[in-house]
């Protein structure tokens, strides 16, 4: 207990001397400059510029795609005008020839939309070769032609494994909006925003879906780039299946050309 009371008590001297050092340590500690390393630093400085960036990239994309859909919105309205016009006038041009007891011959269509039905069963070389170039590898691919004496001269090659027709706006649009694919970098990517078409042909002044449809409908001097830029079409069969593939459309069959009659096989394979 002596030792215990000896240890508690301790002399002013020694109590003002502690006071002074804890003083002295305070005072030091508020005073001493707290270093952060250089490489702390620079990490901070990093991620504020790379937070800078990306706030900047956002706002300057959203305005972008404000622009793009303003835009496109724009296209479709005076796309829309101009279909309504061409039928307007095809409506007129049958009057006339009625009223003046005349025929109305409407001009040679431009586009064919090809649907291969058969498989590779008894095929020759050649017609195996024409159906690689029309893009046409597998049964119930389907592929936008654009008809002229060459296409023409190939289509009529391999017509027993092929029906094919003229399509119709509503029958070009359902299948760019339903069954519509892209190519890009060789694989295949969904229609699920017009950045995909813009960023594959913005060079062609191609830049929403509305713009692939007329380009691919009115057979535009970029018709090329855009049919090679929609991956070939996977349909499914038809509901109610086929009635004779082995023949010809005109003898009752599947195969060949049905010309407008295409888009109750493309209704019925979407």
């Amino acid at each position: 207990s002596t030792l215990k009371a000896g240890l508690a008590f301790q002399s002013p001297v020694v109590q003002i001397a502690k006071n002074t050092e804890t003083s002295r340590l305070q005072q030091n500690t508020k005073t001493m400059p707290f270093f952060v390393p250089e490489t702390v630093l620079k990490k901070r400085r990093t991620m504020e510029r790379l937070e800078k960036e990306k706030e900047e990239a956002l706002a300057s994309k959203k305005v972008k795609d404000a622009e793009s859909k303003e835009k496109a919105f724009k296209r479709a309205e005076k796309y829309v005008a101009e279909y309504a016009a061409a039928e307007h006038e095809e409506i007129r041009l049958r009057r006339e020839a009625k009223a003046s007891k005349s025929i109305y011959v409407p001009p040679e269509a431009k586009l064919a939309f090809v649907i291969r039905i058969r498989g590779i069963i008894g095929m020759s070389p050649k017609v195996r070769k024409i159906l690689q170039l029309l893009r046409l590898r597998q049964i119930f691919n389907g592929v936008f032609i654009k008809l002229n004496a060459a296409t023409l001269k190939m289509l009529r090659l391999v017509e027993p494994y092929i029906a094919y027709g003229y399509p119709n706006l509503k029958s070009v649009r359902e299948l760019v909006y339903k069954r519509g694919y892209g190519k890009v970098d060789k694989k295949r990517v969904p229609l699920d925003s017009n950045a995909v078409i813009e960023d594959a042909l913005g060079q062609y002044d191609v830049i929403c879906v509305e713009d692939l449809i007329h380009e691919i409908y009115t057979v535009g001097p970029h018709f090329k780039e855009c049919a090679n830029f929609l991956w070939p079409f996977k349909l499914s069969a038809p509901t109610g299946g086929f009635k004779a593939k082995l023949l010809h459309y005109n003898e009752g069959g599947d195969a060949g050309l049905r010309a407008e009659k295409i888009h109750g096989l493309i209704k019925k394979m979407i």
